[in-house]
């Protein structure tokens, strides 16, 4: 299916007459293209350019996006997170700059929240509009096995330790973890810097000073990191677990795992493998507090959101445009909730009622709404080529491959 979606131009179709043609879309493929594929479907039935959605194996997104970019074959319009994910794009001038299009269009000025929309472009411009829900990470978790050994969700790290030992003690992994994939194991490093040296230490490292990852809190953050590891808290096996094939979300569901960090669209997922453990045993709470940490406990890390982009080169900006256009429609942000998220539309809070699970939704929303710093995940706020060797040093660390100081001081070196 990818391959035939590759084998279709930027703009293909050319003009087939009353301004027809064909608007190649790429998705990250997952449990929620469902919602995109209808979005699409819908909009085809009005629209002379049709759009041909595009999934592609979540594990394979980036590198087969960076490739087609290159290409003949380079989509119309592409999935992304915004921040540093599109900025090699906007460098080499490959993306339609939103800005102007945004400010003169109420549909898609007034139809986001402002923060979201601004947290999708680069340098005070857009380049993208928000097309799926708000992804704060969040620490799920089986309410069954809870119950069953008579444990409470951790709300402290001091809660955790005793949660890991007593999942320990009866066979059960403590969390869930899917390694092999390296973006999971990253939500742990963000979460404990944060907690431990607040959201100015990768502030700063964001904003291009490597010299951040030499800060005190980055060490504790890898040493408790090894710890982890070391307790048994992931397991034996996780470095062969992978999270986009449905191993981690399945370890969770089957009883397996007791505990999963990971993105609010653990939801969605398990919903769409697991309906039942979804809407009865799934459980969720806000990342443990760290004592004497410098973060505000209420802060969250993870995805504003993701957007779609339009390629520079399309021969159908318009209609590319319109399409965007859509996602601030009632009836997307309705689809959305249905599948268990949170749009970032800007009438969202009165849908989130008729949500699959209500109270994730409001729980959820207020998460995002009453935090005091939302910190994109690295590998999205920083550039390629900080952010690949990023994930290489954290996956080194997770093995035990390396320690927590030759991480930093690999993170360090990178210029």
């Amino acid at each position: 299916m990818v391959m035939a979606g590759l084998l279709t131009g930027c703009g293909s179709g050319g003009n087939t007459g009353s301004g027809g043609g064909t608007i190649t879309a790429y998705v990250y493929g997952d449990d929620s293209v469902k919602i995109q594929q209808a979005a699409v479907n819908e909009f085809n039935k009005s629209s002379e350019v049709k759009v041909k959605l595009v999934s592609v194996p979540g594990t394979d997104y980036v590198n087969k996006l960076r490739s087609s970019m290159g290409s003949p074959s380079a989509p119309d319009v592409f999935f992304n997170w915004g921040g540093g994910s599109v900025k090699p794009y906007v460098d080499a001038k490959q993306l339609v700059d939103l800005s102007e299009t945004v400010e003169n269009d109420a549909t898609l000025k007034d139809g986001f929240l402002p923060s979201i929309m601004t947290a999708g472009g680069l340098d005070g411009k857009i380049y993208g509009v928000p097309m799926r829900g708000m992804q704060p990470v969040m620490l799920f978790y089986n309410k069954t096995l809870f119950a069953e050994n008579g444990v409470a969700a951790p709300k402290t790290w001091e809660d955790l330790q005793k949660v890991i030992t007593t999942f320990k003690s009866k066979g059960i992994t403590p969390f869930a973890l899917g390694g092999s994939d390296k973006w999971p194991e990253l939500m742990w490093m963000e979460y404990l810097l944060d907690r431990i040296g607040g959201p100015d230490v990768f502030r700063k490292i964001q904003n291009g000073d490597t010299s951040g990852w030499g800060d005190p809190a980055v060490l504790k953050a890898a040493q408790t990191v090894k710890e982890l590891v070391d307790q048994g808290a992931f397991g034996k096996n996780f470095n062969s677990v992978d999270y986009g094939n449905g191993g981690a979300p399945t370890l969770l569901n089957k009883g397996k795992a007791a505990m999963h960090l990971m993105g609010s669209w653990e939801y969605s997922t398990q919903l769409g493998k697991a309906p039942e453990f979804a809407k009865k045993d799934l459980g969720w709470t806000a990342f443990p507090t760290v004592a004497a940490g410098a973060g505000d406990p209420a802060n969250v890390v993870g995805n504003p959101t993701n957007y779609w982009s339009v390629n520079a080169r399309t021969k159908h900006k318009d209609a590319a445009i319109a399409f965007l256009k859509t996602m601030a429609s009632e009836k997307y942000a309705k689809s959305l909730v249905d599948n268990g998220d949170i749009p970032t539309t800007s009438n969202a809070s009165s849908m989130l009622s008729s949500s699959p699970n209500p109270r994730f939704a409001a729980d959820q929303y207020q998460m995002v709404q009453k935090a005091p710093s939302f910190t994109l995940s690295w590998d999205q706020a920083l550039e390629s080529r900080y952010a690949t060797p990023l994930l290489t040093e954290i996956s080194k660390l997770f093995a035990g491959q390396s320690t927590p100081e030759q991480f930093v001081a690999a993170m360090k070196a990178v210029k």
